[in-house]
C-alpha cells in the first residue's frame, strides 16, 4: 500500500469559529484529531465550517464524529455547516448524518 505524504489541510479560525480546508481522510486524521483537540480546549460554542473540504472518506467521518462526542463529553456545542456531499452521503450510508447535522451538547442533568 501506497503511502501518503504530509497531510495537506487547513483548520483555521478562533473564538469558536473554524473553517477546514483541505483533506479529511485517512492521511489527515490523526493529525486532525490533534489539532482539533488543541483548537477546541476551552470553547463553549463551536462553529466548523466544512465547504472547503476537498477529499474525505470514512476516516475522515470518523473524525467528525469523534469530535462531536468529545464536545458532548466537554459540555460543548458543535455545529458542522458546508457539509461537501460526498460526506454527507457517506454518512447517510452509515446511518450518523442525523449526529452531523444537529449540534452536540451534553446531556442535560
Amino acid at each position: 500500500m501506497a503511502r501518503h505524504g504530509t497531510a495537506s489541510f487547513a483548520l483555521d479560525g478562533s473564538d469558536g469559529r473554524y473553517r477546514l480546508t483541505g483533506t479529511a481522510d485517512m492521511s489527515s486524521a490523526r493529525a486532525l484529531l490533534e489539532r482539533g483537540a488543541a483548537e477546541f480546549a476551552g470553547q463553549r460554542q463551536i462553529e466548523l465550517d466544512l465547504s472547503g473540504v476537498t477529499t474525505a472518506d470514512g476516516a475522515g467521518l470518523a473524525v467528525l464524529l469523534t469530535w462531536v462526542e468529545r464536545a458532548r463529553a466537554a459540555g460543548q456545542s458543535l455545529r458542522f455547516a458546508g457539509l461537501p456531499p460526498p460526506l454527507t452521503a457517506l454518512a447517510r450510508v452509515c446511518g450518523v448524518e442525523s449526529m452531523l447535522g444537529a449540534a452536540a451538547a451534553a446531556p442535560q442533568a
